[in-house]
């Protein structure tokens, strides 16, 4: 028996079970389509999509621009491209049922020339639009434009109360939903605020009931609040479901769609997911976009902490806190007296090459890695509207910096989540996931390496287990 009843999402009576967007190639139309077919929401990522050849194969994005404005153009080009092709498919595969959605990162680069180009060209095909990673302002007035539904990401009451105060409330009839995204558990970029504590989560219900009591108060009752993050058995948000305090509520299923036979990510990261365990997922701040973000604390992720472990204050001319001399390469840098034994350890290790931060520190990296960062900043093609690993900022006025200096501490997100996406090696690249991927390996519907479909998947969320 069915622990939910059909509601109005995005124009249709559709089961309340929506698929989380996931970004680069994580979901597709494929998989979109197949949860739309079961009935739910299908959510195409229109983050970098793929677009294929004539027969078939995946188009590299591959860059030729000269400089990094040449290359942003080119991005953008591909994500529309791709967004098209794989709402199509997702149009296809759904045969009617369901709803699509797209989803769409405030924050990566061209998101408003990306989401245009999209829709101008899928009329009648997507029926809705995700958004978060930032204060999307503009999402209400491009959503109504092409007279589709929005559905804001927040994480909590105070972000949305902004959202409608400043934009939405002129176009509240095109209003889907309110995603409302747990900043602790979900995986991906997260919306802690800088009063938030990370390594103190809070419960959601109090937040979602004060997003619920602030939206009654707009005079949206009828417009159902999406649960997002740390969601995986429906009898856990039983006391949820009609329940005045929450009102209409969804649920969106990130994580655990990974592990579907529709699931376009590869075959090796589908089966690390099942040997994860408690305390494998990190929320960090290494993300190049400054937002904290969960993902599997793999070889990748050690390796950025330990980069920042090896840093220190420094000043180019000695002074009196500043009075001893080390050599870094081919330079001379002064730093604290009590800081140089650990600097010349190390050096005498291997981490030979100094690179400055943007905040007047030195991480001291292996000669390869220094080739390697500078070599990926140099290759910047813009993929965030700001980045601190490349200084680049989708911004003419500024002209296209941020101002700061290139951050070595970070990483370039756009190669790495490609590249995992396509079958690159896990422990070399980010591998976003939401901290319930543990449930992997203890959820006996997955049990003896057993993979559903996503129809199967949606029956079983739909029991409860």
């Amino acid at each position: 028996m069915s622990l939910l009843k059909p509601m109005m999402m995005s124009g249709k009576e559709v089961l309340p079970l929506v698929e989380g967007g996931k970004g680069i190639s994580a979901t597709n139309g494929i998989s979109a389509g197949a949860w739309a077919a079961a009935g739910g929401v299908g959510t195409v990522s229109c983050v970098n999509a793929d677009s294929y050849d004539d027969q078939g194969n995946i188009i590299p994005q591959v860059y030729h621009g000269k400089t990094r404005i040449e290359r942003h153009q080119e991005l953008v080009d591909y994500g529309v491209d791709g967004g098209i092709t794989q709402v199509q498919q997702a149009h296809e595969v759904s045969g009617g049922e369901g709803r699509i959605h797209i989803n769409v990162l405030w924050e990566m680069g061209g998101a408003e020339a990306v989401l245009e180009g999209v829709l101008a060209k899928t009329k009648g095909l997507v029926h809705g639009v995700t958004c978060g990673a930032g204060m999307p302002y503009k999402l209400s007035e491009i959503a109504a434009k092409h007279e589709v539904f929005y559905h804001p990401i927040i994480s909590s009451a105070r972000a949305f109360g902004i959202l409608w105060k400043r934009a939405y409330k002129k176009y509240g009839n095109w209003l889907g939903s309110v995603v409302y995204e747990d900043p602790w558990l979900a995986g991906g970029h997260n919306g802690l605020s800088n009063a938030e504590d990370p390594r103190d989560p809070q419960d959601p219900y109090p937040r979602v009931a004060a997003l619920r009591t602030m939206m009654n108060k707009f005079g949206l009752q009828h417009v159902p609040i999406i649960m997002a993050g740390g969601v995986w058995y429906l009898r856990d948000w039983a006391k949820w479901l009609n329940n005045p305090e929450i009102g209409l509520i969804s649920f969106q299923f990130g994580t655990r769609p990974l592990l579907t036979q529709e699931s376009p990510i590869p075959q090796i990261w589908k089966d690390a997911l099942t040997k994860l365990s408690e305390g494998d997922i990190l929320l960090h701040r290494f993300s190049p976009t400054g937002f904290y973000s969960s993902a599997v604390r793999n070889k990748f992720l050690r390796n950025l902490e330990a980069r920042s472990e090896r840093q220190v204050a420094f000043q180019a001319k000695p002074c009196e806190a500043f009075s001893a001399e080390i050599q870094a390469g081919k330079r001379k840098y002064f730093v604290q007296p009590e800081d140089k034994p650990k600097v010349e350890a190390w050096i005498s290790a291997g981490y030979c090459e100094g690179m400055k931060t943007p905040d007047g520190t030195l991480v001291f990296v292996k000669p390869t890695e220094a080739l390697e960062i500078r070599k990926d900043q140099k290759d910047c093609m813009g993929c965030l509207s700001q980045c601190k690993f490349s200084n680049w900022a989708d911004n003419p006025e500024t002209k296209y910096s941020t101002g700061r200096g290139a951050d070595p501490r970070s990483f370039c997100i756009q190669k790495t989540l490609m590249d995992i996406a396509h079958g690159g090696a896990l422990e070399d690249n980010l591998m976003f996931a939401g901290h319930s991927a543990a449930n992997f390996s203890t959820d006996p519907f997955f049990s003896n390496g057993f993979v559903p479909t996503v129809k199967q998947l949606v029956d079983r969320i739909l029991t409860g287990d």
